[in-house]
């Protein structure tokens, strides 16, 4: 049952678009300090231990978590091993705000996925919002070009953010699509390190293999240090938890409003540490994203 949004929930909700938001600018930000598939897995790394005092219960023999092995080996691929390993990748030749709103295309890769593999059929409003936040998407990938379009000259960073966001939508519904057991899931502190433990594993091994192609020179220095701390306590697990707090009072309706400020708060951000003005093409890329998403959530 959602509740009135007071201050206190919209705060949370806007807390997690902001450090996700962060996270693609600190990507940016460090992307000629460190391979962005090794960032990953040391975020993941650092931040599966900050958690281990708190949830290392799930990991011993005879937990609920061995017998979903499967599941969470499943979801870690998906979420911690490919989805930010992509997005780092992005970043490396695309600008936060262009992977932001890219990402803004999440809820219809959801739509066309849930159609197509898991027999949840579109509704008219649906089709409706996906048009339009493919238009913004469209709008962002030509950055507001038709002659770009038509050519189809696509920056490799968009094309990985798109692979991104077919990795988070594919992670979200497998996520709401099976059940686990009660002591995982009620526990955020434990439903996060089972995907971590795998997600390692995953993330491990796709960095193993970027080191074995030459990326691996990493620039340590404060900057590294500063960059690591922010995205490991921010948007590794600050932001996993005002969201899944802000959902639970809200909804899921209300709360995916929210997510839309992300491009917003990586539009100020990008202006206000990287001197990357947004552009015209930008804003109203920003409106048709956000238009697809008000327009499926509206009662007939």
């Amino acid at each position: 049952m959602s509740q009135k949004l007071s201050p206190g929930t919209m705060l949370l909700l806007a807390t997690a678009p902001l450090m996700w938001a962060g996270n693609a600018v600190t990507g940016k930000l460090v992307h000629g300090l460190i391979p962005p598939i090794t960032l990953n897995f040391i975020r993941w790394a650092l931040a599966f231990l900050i958690l281990l005092p708190f949830a290392w219960k799930t990991l011993r023999p005879g937990s609920p978590l061995w017998p979903h092995w499967k599941r969470y080996s499943l979801l870690g691929l998906l979420g911690v091993g490919s989805y930010n390993a992509l997005q780092y990748m992005a970043l490396q030749t695309s600008s936060p705000l262009n992977v932001t709103l890219v990402g803004g295309g999440t809820p219809v890769c959801m739509l066309i996925i849930g159609a197509l593999f898991f027999g949840v059929p579109a509704r008219r409003q649906q089709i409706i919002g996906a048009t339009l936040s493919v238009c913004g998407v469209l709008l962002v990938l030509s950055h507001g070009s038709i002659e770009q379009l038509l050519s189809l000259r696509l920056v490799i960073g968009d094309v990985y953010m798109v692979l991104a966001v077919i990795s988070w939508s594919l992670y979200s519904w497998f996520l709401v699509r099976t059940s686990e057991p009660a002591a995982i899931r009620g526990d955020w502190a434990a439903f996060l390190i089972a995907q971590m433990l795998f997600g390692l594993g995953w993330s491990g091994a796709f960095a193993g293999v970027e080191w074995g192609l030459g990326q691996h020179e990493i620039v340590w220095g404060w900057p590294l240090a500063a960059a690591l701390v922010f995205i490991v306590i921010g948007p590794a697990i600050l932001a996993y938890r005002c969201w899944g707090l802000g959902v639970q009072r809200a909804g899921p309706v209300a709360a995916g409003f929210f997510i839309n400020l992300t491009p917003l708060f990586a539009a100020v951000l990008s202006l206000a540490l990287l001197g990357e003005a947004p552009h015209l093409y930008h804003l109203f890329a920003f409106m048709l994203i956000v238009a697809g998403i008000v327009v499926p959530s509206r009662r007939t």
